[in-house]
């Protein structure tokens, strides 16, 4: 698959069905993260690979909201950095930033390999670092749910996230994100 191809084909879905998780699919996935550039090279990223039945139970006592389908994870990969781990140019930190690219090119791998790998929001980060035994001094960014999409519904999704399945979410169009030479001048296609 091609990069182009994979960025297409990327989808967070939230049906998964399980897979077998392996040490070379653990392998595979953190050499595309490994892979990633960063701030003077300093690679700040982190990642806990969740698999383990017991474990991935009792960081569900770390997800909030919405997120019950998350239990049909076969996978979640715990994403976290620090500042003082990646560059500081003024008052820019880089930190996030290297680490949001590097998983970027995780889940474009997991894409690759026919994986869904969807990076959440909803969890209390300090009841998941503690479960995970992640240092307080850390950030923990997001948690990453790895499994294969399912063309079944998952019966823990709200109806809401089931009628947002099946089709992509309508994204922005390029001049609300692109400008040219300067922001006022937006990209016109």
């Amino acid at each position: 698959m091609k990069v182009k191809k994979a960025i297409e084909s990327r989808r967070a879905y939230r049906s998964l069905d399980p897979v077998k998780i392996t040490n070379d699919i653990i392998s595979d996935l953190g050499t595309s993260a490994q892979l990633s550039p960063s701030c003077f090279n300093y690679q700040p990223w982190k990642y806990v690979f969740i698999y383990d039945k017991q474990k991935l139970k009792e960081l569900q006592k770390a997800i909030t909201g919405k997120n019950k389908w998350v239990k049909r994870a076969s996978l979640i990969i715990a994403v976290f950095s620090k500042q003082e781990d990646d560059c500081t140019v003024g008052e820019r930190e880089y930190y996030l930033f290297d680490t949001g690219m590097a998983t970027a090119f995780l889940i474009l791998r997991a894409t690759e390999l026919g994986l869904v790998a969807h990076p959440i929001a909803g969890f209390k980060e300090g009841r998941a670092k503690e479960i995970l035994k992640i240092p307080e001094k850390m950030r923990l960014i997001t948690l990453l749910i790895i499994g294969k999409h399912s063309e079944e519904y998952n019966e823990l999704m709200t109806d809401s996230q089931k009628s947002k399945e099946g089709v992509r979410p309508k994204r922005k169009e390029l001049a609300e994100f692109i400008s040219i030479d300067n922001f006022d001048n937006p990209y016109k296609q």
